[in-house]
């Protein structure tokens, strides 16, 4: 079988097309192109199969790939033709056949019975384009300067069928000896008429005049108007906030249902959750933080249902866990401790006295097999974990160094911790099927889910003890001071080790996604930055200030010499300390100062070797009154640069605003001014093509193992080449209208375009009704400039102005709209919260926080009240969410 590839690609000098076919069970195969003229690229393939896979790639002179397709063409070719002469187009991930492509609307449109091809052989011309339609009324049509195509006559149209999800085709005998021009048009099976045609230029191909050819024009980016497209609404709610009548003081995985019901009556179309992972480090409040699990694939067991176990509770407890059930529900918030240990206490029993009929489960034992890989790893941890009273496996006394031999006994029958293994991998089990239920039921509703994927591992996780060599085990990722913190953000996370991962093929994250992929249509990746640099910071830090970006391009010494700046390692990358600063500092207090450092002979102070890191600081104080410990630490923090130790060379990095240090100050105005000059050059304008370049190395890797729609939280410092990436890969951007980016104080979400999501609160944010108290100054410019209000802006927010809030958000071009659920209370005095600071989900400036928000209504009233729900499902649906 002959395939003559053909494409259209403008190339410069040197520069070459390679076209690449997938071969399923070896190597891809490579053919380079030849160029004819006008830019098009030709290739004539051999080839045996039905159905085809390739992408083209562009190459330098050297060889080295310059651009290349991260989505792959797939053909299939009729049985009756012999060769083919193919017609391409340069296929982008930001085409919306592809990023719409995706879960949510495959689940919507779960419906779709793909209608088989006629090709015959008079044909000579196959029409072929990718478009998701997601109005399941209509289909798409073909429109020509031809008689064959209708002579531009919408009545005369040619109806393509639709073979696969987005896959829409038509086979056509034109004999007419001209340039093809023509149009696809979206045409209304109900109204029997074209609504619409595509917008630009007509495309074009050539006759035809072969017999035994059939001509496949395979076409991309059918050009929609914005309001053709999927647009949706929803709410954020963490599981853990929930509320239902029947609760156990927790929202549960089962809640997911009855949250589904109101979504339902309020036409919202997407749910969005917090990280739901195993969090267990010490069964303490500090566990309720979900973006530290301990797994990245187990689940978290404080969202099992007792009640919709495989087994009931003995008869003789039944009584005693309704009245535990009944005090932890009537709480306005969660008590983790309490709660996490009354659902162990009836997990374990349930487990013990059925434990002969769970160890026949052949489900059970089923999912065991299926999820060996991370379940016995898992498993292990929690029985050690419990054993020695600490997640910390290097405190262990035994098992401290992961070995897969010494673990896999965990699983063996005679073991001594069999049943303690086997516990844990139980409780995952009902979780998972419970999980699995909730969703299905979700989706029966026509709703979706989007989970949440944390950016970190947490230090002392399952990942870290069995695959340490995939993270930077020395060191701590954070985030640089932003509005949050004025001393940046320690979230005591290794750092990945990308080089390792990249060795495989980042195994690690496609697996991660294949997992979350079971349970959820969209998934926000918390902090995507990370996936461009991440902030680190050595062990020896506590604050985020004394982070770097990594990967970076550092600082050397012949830098410092080029600039005339006369470096010195004791000055520049020590705290610099003498008598006006220590009094600024410390005050009436500097004799206790005293303690911890010594003076030198010039006058200035350094801090004594036992105290010389802020960790040194922190250790010495655990167990005592703080004291001047944060003083201390923050004077820690006075530096100029940070040192890195990097392939045997010491570089350096300016701290984050080394321009408001006090060492700072007590430079010359020369020195000043240039190392002003080198930290712009640091932070704003020499990163940038390092970071487009290592984000461009993994993500498009790693988020071709999913089928679900991306999104990114793009918060924070943004470097100018992170829209630039998220664009090419079709990442949908988060907009927050308190959290603009540029010098501007408010987002505007009119202006939104579509790949946007847009909200007016985040989980790490205050919400509406909060925030509008947080500064008068600041709501007082909102109220007038944002909202158009005259006069002074009223003491709290009013219900009628929390209604034009989200009314901004719903009426624009944005993809989503999703709104925490606090936000939606808003617009209603009689069901907003009295407490108005249970209201928080997080405050990112305090570490460690109690995530313990609950909703203040039960899901059952709240999907009784007709009034409020049928309020928002105007709203929505007027404004073309629906």
């Amino acid at each position: 079988m002959k395939l003559y590839f053909n494409i259209e690609y403008h190339t410069k000098p040197g520069e070459k097309l390679e076209l690449i076919i997938d071969e399923k069970d070896s190597a891809a195969r490579s053919y380079m192109m030849f160029h004819t003229e006008n830019g098009l690229w030709k290739c004539e393939v051999d080839f045996f199969s039905k159905s085809i896979a390739y992408k083209y790639q562009l190459k330098d002179e050297k060889g080295n790939i310059l651009r290349e397709e991260f989505v792959m063409h797939h053909l299939g070719f009729p049985h009756n033709y012999k060769e083919f002469l193919i017609f391409d187009e340069w296929n982008s991930k930001n085409f919306p056949e592809n990023y719409l492509n995706n879960k949510i609307l495959r689940n919507k449109l779960s419906q779709l019975v793909p209608r088989k091809l006629s090709v015959l052989k008079k044909h000579t011309h196959l029409f072929r384009i990718e478009v998701t339609v997601y109005n399941s009324n209509w289909e798409i049509v073909l429109v020509g300067n031809t008689p064959s195509l209708g002579n531009w006559s919408y009545d005369n149209s040619i109806h393509l069928s639709q073979t696969d999800f987005g896959i829409w085709e038509a086979s056509v005998d034109i004999q007419e000896i001209q340039l093809i021009q023509y149009k696809y048009a979206i045409f209304d099976r109900t109204k029997g008429k074209i609504i619409d045609i595509e917008s630009g230029e007509n495309r074009s191909t050539i006759p035809n005049p072969q017999k035994d050819v059939l001509q496949i024009v395979a076409d991309h980016y059918f050009r929609f108007k914005s309001y053709q497209m999927y647009h949706d609404a929803g709410v954020a709610v963490p599981v853990f906030s929930l509320r239902t009548e029947n609760g156990f003081g927790v929202g549960e995985f089962f809640d997911l249902k009855k949250l589904a019901d109101w979504s339902n009556e309020a036409s919202l179309g997407i749910i969005q959750i917090l990280p739901i992972n195993d969090t267990t480090a010490n069964y303490s409040w500090t566990d309720s933080y979900p973006y530290a699990a301990v797994s990245v694939y187990a689940l978290h067991p404080q969202y099992i249902s007792i009640e919709n176990l495989d087994f009931n509770l003995p008869k003789e407890l039944v009584e005693e866990y309704q009245a535990e059930k009944t005090e932890l529900n009537s709480l306005d918030l969660i008590d983790y401790e309490k709660m996490i240990s009354a659902k162990w206490k009836y997990i374990k029993v349930v487990f013990t006295t059925e434990k002969e009929k769970i160890y026949k489960d052949r489900n059970f034992k089923k999912f065991i097999k299926d999820n060996e890989e991370w379940l016995l790893p898992y498993s292990a941890f929690c029985v050690l974990r419990d054993k020695y009273k600490t997640p910390n496996f290097n405190e262990w006394k035994t098992h401290k160094k992961y070995i897969a031999g010494k673990i896999s006994p965990f699983f063996a029958v005679k073991n001594k911790d069999y049943d303690a293994s086997m516990l844990h991998a139980w409780v995952q089990f009902q979780l998972h099927k419970q999980l699995k239920d909730a969703v299905e039921y979700v989706h029966s509703l026509g709703i979706s889910l989007k989970g949440d994927l944390p950016i970190g591992i947490y230090r002392y996780s399952v990942e870290a003890w069995t695959e340490p060599d995939l993270f930077g085990m020395d060191f701590q990722a954070g985030a640089p001071p932003d509005q949050f913190t004025e001393i940046g953000q320690n979230w005591e996370f290794p750092t990945y080790n990308w080089e390792a991962m990249k060795a495989d093929n980042y195994r690690w994250w496609k697996n991660r996604f294949k997992a979350l992929e079971q349970y959820f249509d969209a998934m926000r990746i918390d902090h995507i930055l990370g996936f461009f640099r991440i902030w680190r910071m050595p062990i020896s830090a506590t604050q985020g200030i004394l982070g770097y970006f990594y990967p970076a391009v550092p600082i050397v010494l012949d830098e410092f010499k080029a600039r005339h700046i006369p470096f010195d390692f004791e000055r520049y990358c020590k705290p610099f300390i003498n008598d006006e600063i220590l009094e600024k500092f410390f005050g009436e207090e500097i004799f206790k100062a005293l303690e911890f450092i010594h003076k030198n002979s010039d006058g200035t102070y350094q801090f004594k070797e036992e105290f010389n890191t802020q960790r040194k600081i922190a250790n010495y104080f655990k167990n005592k009154p703080e004291d001047i410990s944060e003083k201390l630490i923050s004077l820690c923090a006075n530096v100029l640069f940070l040192a890195e130790e990097k392939n045997g060379e010491t570089v350096y990095h300016p701290r984050f605003n080394v321009f408001k240090t006090e060492s700072y100050q007590y430079l010359s105005d020369w020195e000043r001014k240039s190392i002003y000059e080198l930290y712009q050059d640091y932070f704003f304008k020499r990163q940038d093509c390092l970071w487009k370049e290592k984000a461009m190395e993994k993500l498009p890797v790693i988020l071709n193992a999913t089928d679900m729609l991306i999104c990114g939280e793009d918060l924070g410092m943004v470097p100018d080449c992170v829209p630039e990436v998220m664009d090419e890969l079709a990442i949908i951007a988060l907009k927050v209208q308190r959290m603009p980016s540029g010098n501007i104080p408010f987002y505007n979400p009119k202006n939104a375009g579509y790949m946007n999501v847009v909200t007016a609160s985040s989980h790490d944010s205050s919400t509406l009704r909060q925030w509008w108290k947080e500064n008068t100054d600041f709501t007082q410019t909102y109220f007038n400039q944002q909202l158009n209000q005259h006069g002074k802006a009223p003491n709290d927010l009013e219900p009628y102005l929390a209604e034009i809030i989200l009314k901004q958000h719903l009426y624009n071009d944005a993809m989503l709209a999703i709104f925490p659920i606090q936000d939606f209370f808003a617009i209603d005095e009689n069901l907003v919260n009295s407490k108005v600071d249970n209201e928080r989900i997080n405050n990112p400036a305090v570490f460690p926080h109690y995530w313990r928000y609950r909703m203040h209504l039960n899901l059952e009233k709240l999907t009784e009240n007709l009034e409020f729900n049928q309020k928002i499902s105007n709203w929505i649906n007027d404004s073309g969410r629906k």
